[in-house]
C-alpha cells in the first residue's frame, strides 16, 4: 500500500459525496443513471481500499513518492495553469474555440512538430463535432460570446 494512494481515495470518496448531493436535487426520473455511476465508483473505490489493505498487510506500506520520480515540474505546473486558462476561455468564447486554442497551445509548448499539431487538433475537432453534435446532438458550451 502506498501512503499517497489515500488522498486518491479520499478525493474519490468527496467527489461521490458531492455528486450524490448533486444528483439528489435531480428530478426522480432523472437521478438513476447518475445514482447507478456513483454507487459504482463507490463500490469500486471500496474495493481499491480492501485490496490497498491486503496490499498493506502482506508487504508493508510504502510512501509512493517513488512513483514521482520522473516528475517534470516545469512541464506540469505550465499546462495546469493552461488548463485553467481552458475552463475560462471555455466559458466565454465556448467549447470549439477553447479546445482549438487549448490543442495548439499545449502541443507548440510540448514541442510537438506544427503537421501533427495542426493534423490532431483537426481530427479531434472533426470527431467531437461528429460524435457529440451531429450524432448524439449534445450541445456543448457555446460561450456568453455567442449567446
Amino acid at each position: 500500500m502506498k501512503k499517497t494512494d489515500i488522498g486518491v481515495v479520499a478525493f474519490i470518496y468527496a467527489v461521490c459525496a458531492l455528486f450524490l448531493v448533486m444528483t439528489l436535487q435531480l428530478p426522480k426520473a432523472a437521478q438513476t443513471y447518475p445514482l447507478f455511476i456513483i454507487i459504482l465508483l463507490a463500490a469500486l473505490t471500496t474495493l481499491y481500499v480492501a485490496q490497498m489493505v491486503c496490499g498493506a498487510k502482506k508487504s508493508g506500506v510504502t510512501t509512493g513518492l517513488e512513483d514521482f520520480e520522473g516528475f517534470l515540474p516545469k512541464q506540469f505546473f505550465p499546462i495546469l495553469g493552461m488548463v485553467v486558462l481552458y475552463l475560462v476561455i471555455m466559458y466565454f468564447a465556448g467549447f470549439y474555440i477553447a479546445t482549438m486554442a487549448f490543442m495548439v497551445v499545449c502541443l507548440l509548448f510540448l514541442k510537438v512538430p506544427k503537421w501533427q499539431i495542426l493534423l490532431s487538433t483537426a481530427v479531434i475537432l472533426a470527431l467531437v463535432y461528429c460524435a457529440f453534435t451531429l450524432f448524439l446532438k449534445v450541445k456543448l458550451p457555446v460561450g456568453l460570446l455567442f449567446k
